[in-house]
């Protein structure tokens, strides 16, 4: 896997937002972007 640092620009992806649509990344491209993801939300473990 190759070494991430700051200013590396991100592969394209989709992911389902909060309001139920889906959300490409290069449609945000020029804005400011946190992505922000934590492991094993609404799970028992």
């Amino acid at each position: 896997m190759a070494e991430i640092t700051v200013g590396t620009q991100a592969p394209d992806f989709t992911l389902p937002a909060s309001t139920g649509e889906n959300l490409t990344l290069s449609e945000l491209r020029g804005k400011n972007v946190v992505l922000y993801f934590y492991p094993k939300d609404d799970t028992p473990y």
